[in-house]
């Protein structure tokens, strides 16, 4: 028979044993080796047969070890000294808490941000993720953690997850959606003070509501509030908003989007008001799923400031946003139907002061190209963050490249995104024995502040650990990987149908000594996880060489609704099936945090070959790298920035490196560069990798492997820290992004600054189709000039209505092609000349821009209207240029 309803019982602690609760319940322990260890001694077997979950093992492990433990004096002393270690750790001073004033923060650092994401991959306990997006979300929570950075996590508590991956005998993904009982996972309740559970209710279209409870996992010093939809108070459609991850149709996923946005700021403002926790000055979106959270921020100033419009109110909002894009393309943006948004935020619905013409305008694809009958979630994220960047260098520069239609008339270079290298979470990610091997070199507490903060010379001395102890720790993380993908190998082949006495070829299946290469993510198409099957039989020989032989451990996800993602993984197992190399290449599925803490340690070499440009960061080769693993990949993502010729390879690719062109994955060009790409990968394999590898020294050691694995270490290990990143994130983004606020808010907290601005700024944009460029003049122009030499520039402009002090007159110049479009621009203020307007109503501006570089030498002038309280000079996107260059082309010299 079925149970009609599920629940957990838990285990009542003898008294000695109540901080085990606490260690148990802070999400630290996933990340905390000590801790892990002496919840393992709990109960060792019942640890692993639960997962290595702590709540989990509480609930399950017998009363009579309970007994025992309660009694053993060892015990109760490690237990004792671990949770006063923890209250030590989420009261005492950290990095933050001694920042003192970046440059830009005008006054002290963000008293609180709160951070808003979809997903979080904390811990494979905690199944609230699906891939990248969420990892890099629980990365970015527990540097913040570790840093002190006093961040509120949001998001959406979802019933089923992700996903459970498995195969059938064909090799066809299958997915499972195992129920969730959040009284079984490290999560509580947030209450009143009477102790009712807190509930946040959405007004929805037809007088219905949207009702939500929080639940509050706690990430070191870092509470994650996660809405949930699954109350009695709910219908059933609406209480199945957060059945699962990614799941449901158009109107469905834009629910989950309002209620992580609208539903997340209200979860925040109740849990500072019942905790006293400072009310978060910056907000901070990750990715466009929560950008609904500026609307109803706007609702709030303008009920609790009646002089306040709504133009005044999105210019202070505005000010504490940050938006963080990771979508490479315009097909990974989420877009939903105009009328669809129109019918959520008008009538009974809409939000107060926030009116419905104003939500559609935000979301608005206004630009040519632009779809008008939808609504895009980037372009309303960016539209109310006065900050945005993308998550690596290369990424940063398609970004601006993709959106540049929102800053009509400025170049790519000048689009308002900046970037913010991604990082991920070494205490997470670096295996336990890598962190033994370099603090027998520089110690363990500098080993921990390397992890946690990460600047260069902190990483110093791991280049004195000697050729034996690398090699053999890269061996014993080899093993480890190669008996836990044995198991995970026998497991699967048991759900595909196949009988024990199928699977003892499974007992041999990689070899430790072997040289090992790991490829796991997702799975869409520009991902390539087939890339290594273009030539079979070439493949075939490069695992199968009798004396430099390869082995790959492969695993990932493809999206539940896509099969062409399921295609690829049915191609790659039939490959891996065949008798002849199943010994060698294994397919693993399920993967997850779980599985990748043994997979990146134990590869050699970290695979990575996406279709360039369309890999945002690519943190998983990052990982890997934390561990000792070379990177072999596509030059896209971080990689693109950080390969320096020591560290792994580079796989050439068609575009030449340009990462010009994006190509469509499934096009006959993408095709083509597939095949280009995919013979580099194999002569690399053959020719670089295996021959560096197996190429040992009198001694048997591969010295020049071990000088790259020392070289990556030491290198590498500082730049892909998520606590590099989130110090960037504090002291670029986050400081600026507070003062910016402030300074609207003003003084007297009645944002008399924000309403002065958004007037301002109307006026600007009623003025501006009468501001022109009417003459520029230099002297010497047309003929060949000396480098070093200087032009005397003069120009009449019209400002219409407009004052000077709005604007500046700017010279842009620099390098010109073939067609006179100027590129490495360079821009110089000119200054009025003095005399006022003449009798056409035109200002003469004066400079001398200096001759810099040889060649074609090309420059234009424009004029870009000038505030304080701007964050870009492209903000408003609006420029006025010489009617015959058309923007940035140039008057020319040669």
């Amino acid at each position: 028979m079925k149970a009609i309803r599920r629940f957990t019982v838990r285990t009542v602690l003898p008294e000695q044993l109540q901080p085990l609760h606490e260690l148990a319940l802070n999400l630290r322990w996933s990340w905390h080796p000590e801790t892990r260890e002496l919840l393992r001694s709990v109960d060792p077997d019942v640890w692993a047969a639960v997962g290595e979950d702590p709540v989990r093992l509480l609930g399950e492990v017998p009363a009579a070890r309970l007994a025992a433990l309660a009694a053993d004096r060892r015990f109760l002393r490690r237990l004792g000294d671990l949770s006063d270690e923890l209250r030590d750790y989420l009261t005492g001073p950290r990095w933050y808490q001694g920042a003192g004033d970046p440059a830009g923060a005008d006054g002290d650092l963000p008293a609180a941000i709160a951070y808003f994401s979809p997903e979080y991959g904390i811990a494979a306990a905690l199944p609230q993720y699906s891939g990248g997006l969420g990892i890099l979300a629980g990365d970015h929570l527990k540097a913040a953690s570790d840093l002190g950075v006093p961040i509120i996590g949001v998001g959406l508590f979802y019933r089923h997850g992700y996903f459970r991956q498995s195969l059938d005998r064909d090799g066809w993904q299958q997915e499972r959606y195992p129920l969730l009982d959040p009284d079984a996972l490290a999560v509580t309740l947030l209450r009143e003070e009477d102790g009712t559970p807190c509930r946040i209710d959405l007004a929805l279209p037809g007088g219905r509501t949207l009702a939500a409870q929080v639940w509050r996992a706690q990430v070191g010093r870092v509470p994650l509030l996660l809405l949930d939809s699954d109350v009695e108070a709910n219908g059933p459609a609406e209480r199945d908003v957060t059945d699962r991850l990614y799941g449901g149709g158009s109107e469905h996923r834009l629910m989950q989007e309002i209620l992580l946005g609208i539903g997340g700021v209200r979860a925040v403002r109740t849990y500072c008001r019942l905790t006293g926790h400072p009310a978060p000055e910056v907000f901070h979106t990750n990715e466009g799923h929560a950008g609904f959270l500026g609307l109803e921020r706007i609702g709030e100033l303008v009920t609790a400031h009646p002089g306040l419009g709504f133009a005044d109110a999105l210019e202070a909002v505005r000010a504490g946003t940050v938006f963080t894009t990771h979508t490479p393309v315009p097909a990974g943006i989420d877009r939903f139907d105009r009328a669809l948004v129109g019918r959520h935020f008008g009538g009974d619905a809409a939000l107060p002061g926030v009116p419905v013409e104003q939500v559609l305008a935000l979301g608005a694809e206004s630009w040519e190209g632009g779809d008008p009958r939808l609504f895009n979630m980037a372009a309303m994220g960016l539209r109310l963050a006065q900050r945005a960047n993308g998550v690596s260098t290369l990424h940063g520069a398609v970004s601006r490249e993709m959106f540049r239609g929102l800053w009509p008339g400025f170049d790519a270079p000048e689009v308002p995104i900046t970037s913010i290298t991604n990082g991920v979470h070494a205490p997470t990610w670096i295996d336990p024995a890598v962190v033994r091997l370099g603090a027998t070199e520089i110690g363990q507490e500098r080993a921990e502040a390397a992890m946690a903060v990460g600047t260069a010379e902190q990483w110093t001395g791991l280049e004195r650990i000697g050729n034996a102890e690398v090699w053999e720790l890269r061996r014993s993380l080899r093993a480890q990987l190669v008996d836990e993908a044995r198991g995970r190998l026998r497991a699967s082949w048991r759900q595909r149908g196949a009988g024990e006495a199928e699977l003892g070829w499974t007992e041999n299946v990689l070899d430790p000594d072997v040289l090992t290469i790991g490829f796991a993510r997702r799975v869409p198409s520009y991902k390539r996880l087939t890339l290594m099957l273009r030539d079979p039989a070439r493949l075939r020989r490069l695992l199968l060489d009798p004396e430099r032989p390869v082995q790959i451990v492969i695993a990932g996800k493809a999206h539940p609704a896509d099969d062409g993602g399921k295609r690829l993984i049915q191609q790659l197992v039939a490959f891996a099936d065949d008798p002849a190399v199943r010994h060698r290449i294994v397919f693993l599925p399920d993967y997850d945090m779980a599985m990748a803490k043994t997979l990146y340690p134990g590869c050699d070499v970290w695979l990575n070959n996406p279709l360039r440009p369309l890999e945002a960061c690519g943190t998983s080769g990052m990982k890997a790298a934390l561990n000792g693993c070379l990177n072999l990949s596509i030059l896209d993502g971080w990689w693109d920035e950080w390969y320096d010729g020591q560290n792994g390879w580079a796989i050439p690719t068609a575009d030449g490196g340009t990462g010009e062109g994006v190509v469509d994955p499934e096009s006959r060009e993408a095709e083509h560069r597939d095949d280009i790409e995919a013979a580099a990968l194999y002569d690399l394999i053959e020719h670089q990798v295996a021959a560096r590898f197996y190429d040992r020294g009198a001694d048997g050691l591969p010295h020049r492997w071990i000088s790259m694995v020392r070289h990556t270490l030491v290198t590498l290990g500082p730049k892909v820290l998520a606590g590099r990143m989130v110090r960037e994130y504090v002291e670029r983004l986050y400081a600026p992004a507070a003062a910016a606020e402030r300074r609207l808010a003003g003084p007297a907290g009645d944002y008399a600054p924000a309403k002065e601005l958004a007037g301002w700024k109307a006026g600007v944009r009623e003025a501006w189709p009468a501001v022109r460029v009417e003459h520029v003049e230099a002297d010497g122009a047309g003929e060949a000039q000396e480098l070093g030499a200087t032009l005397a520039l003069r120009v009449r402009v019209n400002l219409g209505p407009l004052r000077p002090e709005d604007v500046e007159v700017q010279v842009v110049a620099g390098r010109v092609d073939e067609s006179d479009r100027i590129s490495e621009a360079a821009t110089l203020a000119l200054k009025p000349a003095g005399g006022g307007t003449d009798l056409d109503g035109r200002i003469r501006y004066e400079g001398h821009l200096e001759l810099s570089r040889t060649g074609p030498f090309g420059y234009t002038v424009r004029i870009l209207p000038t505030h304080p309280r701007l964050a870009s000079v492209a903000e408003l996107g609006l420029l006025a240029a010489p009617a015959e260059t058309g923007g940035m082309d140039a008057g020319v010299l040669r």
